[in-house]
């Protein structure tokens, strides 16, 4: 005589084994990585590209798969991805990768000898019918997106599964320096630029800066799959010279994907908007590859110290919370149209960027910031060229945690100084550069708190 098990057993049966399929569900990561080098002829953020080098600019990234949708973290090669390029950019990643936009953070590393994108000045600019904005044509911009996502698409069949995520941080020696120099009155009296050829400015001191790199791994046991690094400083040694350059985080990048080629090593710029390497760096040709090496010599250290732990999807967390930021007050539209119909272009920041801002906030849109938790490790992505001080005020919101933080998603707001830094005065604060206000600080810091789970006191 067959037994049949009860309605009350198939109960139990389903629910053990869902409980088994949540509790030991598997992660995979998935991981692309295409070229995104202008061709020779076409122009970049200040100049046209004269010849293409031996590196090109890259963008890549990774596509964590188990746990609830998809979650795709990207890093370009590029000066800047603002308004609605960054949405196209988001927009195509989710798209491609089965998951929302939400789930999606792009971000540029700033390198001057590289492409921008914003669809919104681009489109500007053929509004009112000006010339030589080059920069902003598209077409080359929306080639990349759509290779990044046929290749983000093609790589999810072959996402391998991740046992263990893991951290490390080192110290970099001799690259980071603070930008804003002060004088007796507390204002700003130099600029440490990122090659500083004046010796008495090169020889302050190092000053506010995030001198530590960290690595947040993700591995099939003993097997690297992917690495995310990330390092707060401006990525120039020298620039303006027409040939497209990943500069020396690219090269330093390259070095250790040299050293460790069985894994994609993402790179991101963190809140590196007052910091640069001009403590050590004269503009010299040969300062690039010196600085290359002390930024891998740190990405190297950081590997090596990497604690492993094992991961589940539980460990996994996607975090967003939407922010508007208070427009600077003297972004005015009639005066920034009149400006950019009477004034010849410039490179970063002009007023059709400026322009394209104040207006995609007129239109009432949010800037998205967002934190991926790995176990202990927090991931914070912040827009904008923010002041190294978000960065730090992140690692003690939460010194119990592994937290690092990648800038410059969507560079619609430009620079982002304190509060404190408006009135100090300094280029990245004056009305060329920033497009926010000094409350742009409790926004932010408010932000952060919330996606850090930092308790209200």
């Amino acid at each position: 005589m067959k037994h049949f098990p009860s309605l009350r057993q198939v109960l139990f049966i389903f629910l053990l084994g869902s409980f088994y399929s949540q509790a030991f569900a598997e992660v995979r990561v998935a991981t692309f990585d295409v070229d995104a080098t202008p061709a020779v002829g076409s122009y970049m953020a200040y100049d046209r590209v004269k010849r293409v080098d031996d590196l090109t600019l890259r963008c890549r990234g990774v596509v964590l798969l188990g746990s609830g949708e998809p979650i795709v973290l990207c890093a370009v090669d590029w000066i800047g991805i603002a308004n609605e390029g960054h949405d196209a950019f988001r927009n195509a990643l989710a798209e491609a990768a089965g998951t929302i936009p939400g789930r999606v953070a792009v971000h540029a590393l700033h390198q001057h000898d590289a492409p921008g994108c914003d669809f919104t000045a681009e489109k500007l600019i053929k509004e009112f019918g000006v010339e030589g904005y080059s920069r902003f044509d598209g077409d080359f911009q929306r080639e990349v997106i759509h290779r990044a996502a046929v290749a983000l698409k093609a790589a999810l069949p072959l996402a391998k599964r991740a046992t263990h995520y893991g951290w490390g941080e080192a110290v970099v020696h001799d690259v980071a320096s603070q930008r804003r120099i002060k004088g007796p009155d507390g204002r700003i009296r130099a600029s440490r630029t990122s090659s500083t050829k004046d010796p008495a400015i090169r020889a302050e001191p190092e000053g506010v800066i995030d001198p530590v790199v960290s690595v947040l791994s993700f591995w099939d046991e003993g097997q690297p799959l992917a690495l995310l690094s990330a390092y707060a400083c401006h990525p120039q040694s020298y620039y303006r010279t027409g040939i497209p350059s990943p500069d020396f985080p690219g090269i330093a990048r390259f070095i250790r994907g040299q050293d460790l080629n069985s894994a994609l090593h993402v790179h991101f710029n963190g809140a590196g908007g007052n910091v640069t390497a001009g403590k050590y760096n004269d503009g010299a040709q040969s300062n690039r590859m010196a600085l290359a090496n002390r930024l891998a010599d740190g990405m190297r250290e950081a590997y090596e110290k990497t604690e492993r732990l094992p991961l589940t999807e539980r460990d996994i967390i996607w975090k967003s919370t939407p922010v508007r930021l208070p427009v600077a007050a003297h972004l005015e539209e009639a005066e920034l149209v009149a400006k950019l119909r009477a004034t010849p272009p410039k490179g970063y920041i002009a007023f059709a960027d400026q322009l394209a801002w104040l207006r995609r906030n007129k239109e009432g849109h949010a800037l998205d910031v967002t934190c991926l938790s790995v176990g202990a490790a927090r991931m914070l992505h912040l827009p904008g060229e923010l002041f190294v001080e978000y960065q730090l005020a992140a690692k003690a919101m939460r010194p119990d945690l592994h937290v690092m933080m990648a800038a410059y998603g969507d560079y619609g707001p430009g620079y982002i100084g304190t509060a404190a830094a408006y009135p100090e005065g300094g280029y990245e604060t004056g009305p060329t550069s920033s497009g926010v206000s000094p409350e742009a600080e409790g926004v932010l810091l408010g932000a952060m708190r919330e996606l850090l789970g930092v308790k209200k006191q």
